[in-house]
């Protein structure tokens, strides 16, 4: 199985990168491939359609529309900004859904986490994605915010809060169930 992993956010030191680099970790079997995406090598001037006109689609967005073509699984943290998407993931999905002929996400199998450093664990980006990427042909096999990063997260080991790490784990054992079932019937 081949997984496409990033964190929704130009941050260098993302805690979303972070955590979806951990996550991505439950996913690894012995046939599997994981790509950690990192948004700043797909940046692009601010979508427009003025900006479209003049210089068409770019080649980036192109790139970035194959790397989630060719991924089985495509695995997402969120990161929050004023209540929403970072500028970052809101631009590259503005350019990516503008290609012809497409859904953004093409029926791909997504996990969406998303963690802060509050108590709201980036829980209001997490339900705006959860209700708007089915629109653009997101098939959501789950979802999890991780809340008070730097109290539940720990570098090396993870989630450190026994009953947080119980919930992504309980998810991530049903989001590889849902898969397994998913590429069977692809077979």
């Amino acid at each position: 199985m081949k997984i496409l992993a990033f964190a929704g956010t130009s941050n260098k030191n993302s805690i979303n990168k972070t955590f979806v680099t951990s996550t991505s970790k439950y996913y690894k079997e012995a046939d599997d491939t994981i790509e950690l995406l990192d948004l700043n090598h797909f940046e692009m001037p601010i979508y427009s359609y003025d900006k479209e006109v003049e210089l068409g689609i770019p080649q980036l967005a192109h790139d970035f529309a194959a790397k989630m073509d060719a991924a089985d699984f495509l695995l997402i943290s969120l990161a929050e900004h004023n209540g929403s998407y970072t500028t970052a993931y809101k631009n590259i999905v503005d350019w990516v859904s503008r290609i012809p002929n497409r859904k953004l996400f093409n029926g791909k199998p997504v996990f969406l986490l998303a963690t802060a450093p509050g108590p709201m664990g980036g829980a209001t980006v997490l339900n705006t994605a959860v209700n708007r990427i089915t629109w653009d042909g997101a098939d959501i096999l789950d979802s999890f915010s991780l809340p008070e990063f730097h109290k539940n997260f720990e570098e090396g080991k993870g989630i450190i809060d026994p009953t947080l790490r119980s919930q992504l784990e309980a998810k991530v054992r049903k989001t590889k169930r849902a898969l397994a079932e998913k590429l069977s019937v692809q077979g």
